[in-house]
């Protein structure tokens, strides 16, 4: 389905680098990558608002609606570190281009669906296809531009997207819920599936690939068996709480097959994830970071939600509506990321944006049961997202900095697992401790979740101070471009 450029790849050290310029064809290339992973975003969240709707029509009970947001969540999680890996043995613009084609078949499938297995299924495939499409899309960005300016500013442009995403689909689906159906949350994804396949088969290049190892098959059923059960304990324990039977068996059950894939990955001559790439401080707490960033950002778009409608009363549309001032931070924490990482570096970054998100979430945790409280919610949240975006670049380009071409594959496999285990983690944690609490209303308890919201980001700050550590990069040579090649 899909061609790869074997041209060999220029080198760094004759051929000149540009700043922060791209030229046309890797224009027209990140286009296509960044339409795809902000579709992938939006379906985080687009069927949120619509749940009702989507129970009464297909003829849902009430208490199995979580599945059709923990079905997506679980196989966008699960697999996504088996695919990075397969992106960098088989082929990333291959695996791109069976993962677009996955979304538009199933979502196609669930915009037809008349039952509930028909719309899980396709839930699923759309999980599936997340899980291919964004760690393939993520080191073809990667691999397109080297260490440097280019690079963050693309990861940048791709931060910012991928988390306006997730709040502009709470937007959308409560428009498309109210003006048409949540069908149409489906078949918007066919229209960008085939638009993509029609432009990246011709702009997408990848270096060529050397010899090929063999997959480590038993690493990758471990641990994905192992990231599955993890967020599906904790997503039991947001419906049903920590003491429910359905909690803490997955969550033993993720942590053994955790410590069995580590001792899988010492004794395979080809791990799934080399032991000396977990060591790296930059990967393994860059990522950690990543995982704590998006896990905060995410939850707090639901607990703002539940305060929006349930003790401020307003509706769903509005709500979504309101939570869009907090998606134009995030766009704008993007593009401002990557000229702090240029001028600081990516830990700076990461522990900057960790302190002002805490700083920004922290008066939130005071909010009252008046509508005066709106403009205060507005500034801050609006603070909190610019604020967030520039940890979530800078973790991105403190986690692929230092790795070779030939595991980008994995290491952004790695970095989209921390930001997808991030969100299906973070939501229903903080639900456990909204709804924990024994009161007369909610407030108190969404209180108390987003005083631990702010307290979790500030405490990712201290972590990556005291235990990141970057590796040294031999500066690239900047050369000035023509003016028409400016982004």
């Amino acid at each position: 389905m899909s061609q790869t450029d074997t041209s060999p790849p220029p080198s760094t050290a004759s051929t000149p680098v540009p700043a922060e310029r791209f030229t046309a064809a890797q224009k027209i290339a990140m286009a296509v990558l960044l339409t795809a992973n902000f579709t992938l975003a939006v379906d985080f969240s687009i069927l949120n608002v619509a749940l009702p709707h989507i129970g009464t029509e297909l003829g849902f009970a009430t208490s199995a609606l979580q599945w059709i947001v923990t079905s997506f969540a679980l196989c966008a999680a699960g697999f996504t570190l088996f695919f990075g890996r397969v992106a960098d043995l088989f082929g990333r613009k291959r695996l791109f281009m069976i993962g677009i084609v996955l979304l538009g078949v199933s979502s196609l499938a669930g915009g037809l669906a008349t039952e509930p297995v028909l719309l899980l299924a396709a839930r699923v495939g759309q999980g599936i296809a997340t899980a291919m499409v964004t760690p393939a899309a993520l080191s073809l960005m990667t691999t397109m531009f080297p260490e440097g300016p280019a690079r963050s500013r693309a990861l940048g442009l791709n931060g910012a997207l991928m988390a306006a995403g997730f709040t502009a689909g709470a937007v959308l689906g409560g428009l498309l819920t109210g003006a048409v159906s949540w069908r149409w949350a489906f078949f918007i994804n066919v229209v960008v599936a085939v638009a993509v396949i029609a432009i990246a088969p011709f702009v997408l290049r990848e270096p060529a690939r050397g010899a090929r190892p063999k997959l480590d098959v038993p690493g990758a059923v471990t641990i994905t068996l192992a990231l599955v059960a993890l967020v599906f304990g904790i997503d039991t324990a947001g419906h049903n709480g920590w003491t429910h039977p359905g909690t803490w068996g997955p969550i033993l059950g993720a942590l053994i097959l955790f410590a069995v894939f580590l001792k899988i990955e010492a004794r395979v001559t080809e791990p799934l994830v080399a032991p000396g790439l977990l060591k790296r401080s930059n990967i393994g707490w860059g990522n950690t970071a990543g995982l704590l960033a998006f896990g905060t950002f995410t939850s707090l778009v639901f607990l703002l939600t539940l305060y929006l409608q349930q003790i401020l009363g307003y509706s769903a549309i509005t709500a979504g509506l309101i939570l869009g001032v907090l998606g134009i931070g995030t766009v704008i924490g993007g593009l401002v990321a990557p000229k702090i990482i240029g001028k600081t570096s990516a830990k700076t970054a990461i522990v900057a944006g960790l302190v002002v998100q805490a700083a920004a979430t922290a008066p939130l945790a005071f909010a009252g049961d008046t509508r005066a409280w709106l403009v205060p919610v507005l500034i801050l949240t609006f603070v909190g997202g610019i604020a967030n975006l520039v940890a979530i670049v800078g973790y991105v380009v403190a986690s692929t900095s230092g790795v070779p071409a030939n595991q980008q594959g994995l290491a952004t496999g790695l970095v989209t697992m921390s930001q997808q285990v991030g969100i299906a983690l973070g939501t229903p944690v903080m639900s456990a401790i909204a709804t924990g609490m024994v009161a007369a209303t909610l407030l108190p308890g969404l209180q108390l979740a987003i005083g631990v919201n702010a307290v979790i980001a500030i405490g990712a700050a201290i972590l990556i101070v005291a235990f990141l550590r970057l590796p040294k990069a031999v500066a690239p040579v900047a050369t000035p471009e023509p003016a028409d090649m400016t982004v």
